[in-house]
């Protein structure tokens, strides 16, 4: 029984449309809020007086969402856009009136990205260019006014992760070298950056910040253990002297710290859910009030002003797409600013709920299934929805996406395969050289553990799925072709040798590290040709809905192409979808609204 006889068919707009309100932050004075806004579907920069609560749009984009931004100073922002989805960022600077526009990075074929904002300065920040060579990024210190650029960290070659003192000086980074990851660090900049650590890259090393003295570098580490941990570490004596926390479920990678009062302060780790451990009882108390007037919503703390006496405060839960609110520590008061939706009502949401279940080989797989409210959870028709990376994980949050379908009356399956990150070492390196295999099989366990709980109808099971979900839908109906009733690829490979192939330059310093975790095109030929679907196109007998971008940098439209032309050459069903002005993944909110209406009938044409 579909659930849209039973509570109301919500439009698929309100789901899919963008948020009134989104990424906001507070000026470093604590004067104004910037955020990001819908003008004319694409998301633009407004500010909000704080004391006049009024607004101001300072940006004009029709063609592309702004990606990301930063407050420079109190006066001026910071931002990044691409064209037409092809990941070359340029950075653009804007005052608060919307005055003094500048292009700061205004080089074609280049990528820019934000390292850091310099809070010692007022009118420079630190970037990243592969202006120089394409395979890499330099530092560079920017005049946020006049876009003047001085290189100040030349990349020595497979720098991946630079890291900036608390004076604005590059001091150390995090260095991939064939299939080692090294630490590197200088004393000085006059000084050349130099060797302290290193270790296979199966044992995961990352830089975080440094000392507030600036003489020691907290890192995250997995050396000698499968969970990573955090350690203050001294590059020095090149030891660890002090271990900051660990957790024995998952990895702890983010450390939290006051700039202002020059601390660390708790460390933010998911297991099911998003948890903060606190190190300050300061900041603890602070959050036990916080959490006293939010009670039920997670919450997660967006930026600071300069003092720290204000802090804008995003809070949600699976079922509230989120609030911002902006909290005023002196005072103690709690001022709400905005819901993301507002249209969404939570008695109208699905729950998201952690669940587990066991593989074939014994390996427990975590994952979140979402329900349809309003029918008993039997027999019912599901969406496998895998994640993309696929060195990534899905986490316990508000998903529009699983939420629209749910409200159509599919069940929803997250699954974090092997290979999903945050859970260690082993469950990293079960996965390598798995795509299609294991990877692959701990969606069909996952499939079966729900038809074998009578949740599932074995009969109506869909897969979904984006970039390396795309290749586990490919990899599912070619695979297993009896498993799907029908499936969704939006930018997923088809090709494993031209998905190596095709890497966009800047990852080149990492090539040899996805040769071990996906194949060596040379070493391994026989198995990435095993698991390539484009090969094995004969075996899909499954209705097919393919979807991509035109100008995408990681999965070409020809790896797109070739599955299309094959299956409709056997007279196999297959709809396909392709949008000139996007790239991996669609963004412009037309373009995903349409994308998810033809989805939507596909799904009950099939499913």
């Amino acid at each position: 029984m579909n659930c849209r006889n039973i509570i109301r068919q919500i439009p698929i707009e309100d789901f899919l449309r963008k948020p009134e309100k989104f990424y906001l932050k507070v000026s470093p004075d604590g004067n104004n809020i910037s955020f990001l806004k819908p003008y004319e579907k694409r998301l633009n920069l407004h500010i909000q007086s704080i004391k006049e609560k009024e607004e101001v749009r300072i940006t004009n984009s029709k063609d592309r969402d702004i990606a990301f931004y930063i407050w420079a100073n109190d006066n001026r922002i910071v931002y990044m856009q691409d064209k037409g989805g092809d990941e070359n960022y340029r950075l653009y600077a804007v005052e608060l009136d919307g005055e003094n526009f500048k292009e700061l990075t205004p080089f074609d074929g280049v990528r820019a990205e934000i390292l850091d904002e310099l809070k010692c300065s007022n009118e420079e920040i630190l970037i990243l260019l592969n202006k120089r060579d394409k395979t890499l990024f330099d530092v560079y210190r920017i005049n946020v006014n006049t876009g003047e650029l001085k290189m100040v960290a030349k990349n020595p070659g497979g720098v991946t992760q630079w890291i900036v003192d608390h004076n604005g000086e590059v001091r150390a980074a995090a260095c991939c070298d064939g299939t080692a990851t090294k630490i590197l660090y200088r004393e000085s900049v006059e000084e050349e950056f130099h060797l302290v650590l290193e270790s296979d890259f199966r044992e995961h090393i990352s830089p975080i910040f440094f000392s507030f003295d600036n003489k020691n570098i907290y890192i995250s580490s997995s050396i000698g253990r499968d969970k990573s941990a955090i350690y203050e570490f001294n590059p020095r004596t090149k030891e660890n002297i002090k271990l900051i926390f660990e957790h024995d479920e998952v990895d702890v990678d983010e450390l939290l710290k006051s700039d202002f009062h020059k601390k660390i302060i708790g460390v933010k780790y998911y297991t099911d859910k998003e948890h903060i451990h606190f190190l300050d009882k300061e900041r603890e108390t602070i959050h036990s009030k916080i959490e006293g007037k939010l009670k039920g919503l997670s919450i997660s703390y967006e930026n600071m002003s300069k003092d720290e006496s204000k802090m804008m405060i995003y809070a949600y839960s699976d079922i509230n797409s989120g609030e911002y609110y902006l909290y005023d520590i002196k005072r103690d008061e709690l001022i709400k600013i905005c819901n993301l939706m507002p249209w969404l009502k939570e008695e109208e949401m699905c729950e998201m709920k952690p669940i587990k279940f066991e593989a074939r080989d014994g390996l427990i797989i975590p994952g979140y299934l979402t329900l349809p409210k309003g029918v008993e959870p039997k027999n019912l028709p599901i969406v496998i929805n895998p994640h993309g990376g696929p060195w990534y994980r899905d986490v316990w949050e508000f998903n529009p996406k699983a939420q629209f379908l749910a409200n159509r009356g599919y069940g929803v399956l997250n699954v974090n395969f092997r290979g999903s990150t945050g859970y260690g070492r082993k469950f990293l390196e079960a996965s390598f050289k798995q795509w299609g295999k294991d990877m692959q099989n701990d969606l069909t366990d996952g499939v079966n553990w729900l038809v074998n709980e009578g949740i599932a109808n074995p009969e109506r099971i869909a897969i979904y799925g984006r970039s390396y979900g795309g290749y586990a839908t490919l990899a599912g109906v070619t695979f297993t072709p009896d498993l799907y009733a029908c499936a969704v690829d939006e930018v997923g490979p088809s090709n494993l040798f031209t998905l190596l192939e095709d890497m966009p330059p800047y990852w080149e310093s990492l090539r040899k590290m996805f040769y071990e975790k996906m194949g060596d095109p040379e070493e391994d030929k026989e198995l990435l040709r095993e698991v390539s679907p484009v090969f094995h196109v004969d075996k899909i007998k499954t209705p097919l809905f393919i979807v991509q971008g035109a100008n995408d940098p990681r999965v070409p439209k020809d790896q797109s192409d070739g599955v299309v032309e094959s299956l409709r050459n056997r007279g196999v069903e297959v709809k396909y979808m392709v949008k000139d002005n996007e790239g991996h993944g669609f963004h412009n909110e037309e373009n995903i609204i349409e994308m998810f209406k033809e989805m939507e009938s596909f799904l009950e044409e099939y499913l």
